[in-house]
């Protein structure tokens, strides 16, 4: 098949797109990829990109188009621009593309926009579009700060709607995806597939382990963006509540907008339990695994957040990782399933301190949920059963 995918995001953005698309070119297809700019998640053009670099390039098997893109920066209104500024753009670019394809595939992050270019072109060329959805609008944008009963909210929940219903199938991230489309904007259930992410390949529980087994520290991993959404201040404050306990660390992996402030925050909490490490390359990501003895994972009190199953899940599953968490929603669900952890309420810190203090003195019950989290993974998550369904999906779209 010759697939043209869009994303405003792709390599070297840490996302999953690039594995899947590599993939489906290793599996023979020919596969194109339009995209914006790098510079997510600091809001910074990563370094040999820009304007007038590496606008087209092959990335293992795929061929790569950049559209221009405005730098997301800091800030509501740079944050618009950024979104615009790739949907414009892209809508220029496909003007220009010759060559015909078989199927058309939107990895739909945020912004939803993203997926009205390929809709244009599908209609235009007769094509059907396979949208995945990851984030699910216009619900994500309440975690920025737009209120429900705003004019904003509305706008975009109109262009929502337009886009979920005009594409011919959606997969969703997260099971509880579906009935917000069904309910909120008429989707048929028959349009709507659930299909999970995975885990990179190299996480694995012989990878992963912890490689420090002398029990004098327990340590507890965060891995991934630090935004608002992922309400670190909750581990902040849970951190500060076992600040007696000297044994117990608390380990920051990632980058993102909220990390100056968690910085700052713990200094003048004066917390040296709480360690932060900065963005690394997915293949570091195992060897800082190995460090941890339970994964975190938290999110804001919000309805959007608990709608949604972060990557990040799969990936701790993945690695045969007990988690610790302070979420609700589908996450509570999917780590209760697997028995592979506890969870507390989004943002209650004192009882996420009490169980982190409980698995502390609880090596053998980790040891049980570690096993739990490797063997749900492989149930509900592999890589195989993934590209099974996508392919499936995307053959289907490219009938005649």
């Amino acid at each position: 098949m010759k697939i043209l995918v869009f994303c405003q995001y792709y390599y070297p953005e840490p996302f999953r797109l690039p594995d899947i698309c590599e993939k489906l070119a290793r599996d023979g297809n020919e596969v194109t990829v339009v995209t914006g700019i790098p510079n997510y998640p600091l809001g910074k053009v990563y370094d040999g990109y820009g304007i007038s670099k590496k606008r087209d390039e092959t990335i293992n098997g795929v061929k790569v188009h950049r559209c221009y893109t405005v730098a997301r920066r800091t800030g509501p209104l740079f944050r618009i621009i950024n979104y615009f500024s790739y949907s414009i753009s892209a809508s220029k670019y496909v003007k220009k593309i010759k060559e015909d394809c078989d199927a058309v595939f939107v990895n739909q992050l945020t912004p939803v926009m993203i997926a009205r270019t390929p809709l244009k072109y599908a209609k235009k060329h007769n094509k059907k579009v396979l949208l995945y959805c990851l984030d699910l609008w216009p619900e994500n944008i309440i975690v920025g700060g737009i209120k429900r009963d705003s004019a904003v909210f509305r706008l975009f929940f109109n262009i929502s709607k337009e886009i979920y219903q005009k594409s011919d199938k959606i997969l969703i991230s997260s099971s509880m995806f579906e009935d917000y489309m069904t309910e909120k904007f008429g989707i048929e259930r028959e349009r709507i597939e659930y299909l999970p992410q995975y885990a990179e390949t190299l996480f694995s529980p012989e990878s992963c382990e912890k490689t420090d087994k002398s029990g004098e520290f327990f340590d507890i991993m965060f891995a991934g963006n630090v935004g608002i959404a992922q309400d670190l201040e909750t581990m902040i404050a849970a951190a500060e509540e076992l600040k007696e306990h000297k044994n117990i660390r608390f380990h920051v992996v990632g980058d993102g907008s909220d990390l100056e402030r968690l910085e700052k925050l713990a200094r003048e909490k004066n917390l040296a339990s709480v360690i932060f490490h900065g963005r690394h390359a997915v293949d570091e990501m195992p060897e800082y695994y190995s460090k941890a003895d339970v994964m975190l994972i938290t999110m804001n009190n919000d309805p959007i957040m608990s709608y949604t199953l972060p990557g990040k899940v799969q990936t701790y599953l993945a690695a045969g990782k007990a988690i610790v968490g302070a979420v609700d929603g589908e996450t509570q669900k999917v780590i209760n399933e697997a028995r592979c952890g506890r969870c507390v309420a989004s943002g209650d810190y004192k009882k996420l301190a009490e169980e982190i203090l409980s698995l502390s003195r609880s090596p053998e019950k980790i040891k049980e949920m570690s096993a739990s989290a490797s063997e749900y993974y492989g149930r509900h998550f592999s890589k195989d059963k993934f590209f099974e369904k996508l392919t499936a999906n995307l053959e289907k779209c490219a009938e005649k």
